[in-house]
């Protein structure tokens, strides 16, 4: 092991590889400076000689470095501005899936992800991820609705689940796992002010399976239709994908990108898609798959739930 900049230059001059990983560019320093590994003026000044190096000897440099507590790149954003590409590594610690996300890229797209699998010889490529989100639904259990989500520019349908309960607390618990709590909040408060669903009494769980952080608005409706479902107690259709931003008064807004979103839910074998009413057609919309349109919650709710709720439940509203 190696932190000693100087020396890392000899070896590579020696070896001549192709492609030289630097773990990590924190505790990388160079000796002609006085400051200590890790310091503001250690990591630009490590990170340019690096650069020049990999521009001078045609050589890939991988800078691997530390982060905060809250995912960031610890140290000064100058190292961030010096290279030409930063990707993040994400991932529950529990689940198999890590995600690759770029945040910056000097020559092509950002917000680009790359799913991959942990697996005994190390990450693999999972050449269909949608396909793996979904492997183990459970078909006909309530509070469960498949989103259709963007990564980037890659459509991804991951399950949303919900669970709600007679809660035994005089504030009801709100848990959210890889969705906004704030934005399931904001969908709670619609879905009781706006459709008359009594969640001020319910303790309400919501969960992406896989480990997956979902924060685009077009799961809106997914979330919504999850808690509706589990607290009627009926299962969504199973052949039913669900796209939607919903606004405060409960009304659906349409998404961005939705052609490649509804051919995704086309190539897994979904049937219907529910979606906002769109204001005009969509001219490249897949063969096949059925664009379920509705202007609001209410009637979303209506198409996804199918029937009214069971007795012990109290009966979804519509919208004025």
């Amino acid at each position: 092991t190696e932190t000693n900049l100087s020396t890392i230059f000899e070896y590579v001059n020696q070896v001549e590889p192709t492609i030289l990983v630097i773990d990590s560019i924190q505790t990388t320093y160079a000796d002609d400076l006085e400051s200590s590994p890790g310091s503001v003026s250690q990591v630009r000044e490590c990170a340019s000689r690096l650069q020049h190096l990999a521009k001078s000897q045609n050589i890939s440099v991988f800078l691997i470095g530390h982060v905060t507590k809250d995912g960031t790149i610890a140290g000064p954003r100058v190292l961030e501005h010096i290279v030409d590409t930063v990707l993040y590594l994400e991932g529950d610690p529990f689940q198999a899936f890590r995600l690759l996300r770029s945040v910056k890229n000097r020559f092509g797209a950002t917000s680009e992800v790359g799913v991959f699998e942990m697996a005994s010889r190390g990450m693999i490529e999972v050449p269909n991820p949608s396909e793996a989100f979904l492997a183990e639904r459970a078909i006909s259990a309530p509070g469960s609705a498949i989103a259709i989500t963007m990564e980037g520019t890659r459509p991804l349908l991951v399950e949303v689940q919900a669970l709600t309960s007679q809660t035994t607390f005089s504030n009801p618990r709100r848990t959210a796992n890889g969705v906004d709590l704030n934005r399931m909040l904001l969908i709670s408060a619609v879905l009781s002010k706006r459709f008359g669903i009594p969640l001020h009494e319910q303790d309400i769980f919501v969960n992406v399976i896989g480990g997956l952080k979902v924060a685009e608005p077009a799961s809106d409706l997914a979330m919504a239709v999850a808690i509706a479902s589990s607290y009627a107690d009926v299962a969504v259709p199973a052949d039913l994908a669900v796209v939607g931003e919903i606004g405060l008064s409960g009304e659906l807004r349409t998404v961005g990108q939705l052609s490649a979103r509804l051919h995704e839910a086309a190539k897994l074998g979904f049937k219907r898609v529910l979606m906002p009413k769109l204001r005009r057609k969509l001219d490249d919309a897949p063969s096949g798959i059925q664009m379920v349109e509705a202007r609001n919650v209410g009637e979303a709710l209506k198409i996804a739930i199918q029937r009214e709720p069971t007795a012990r439940k109290r009966p979804i509203a519509e919208s004025d």
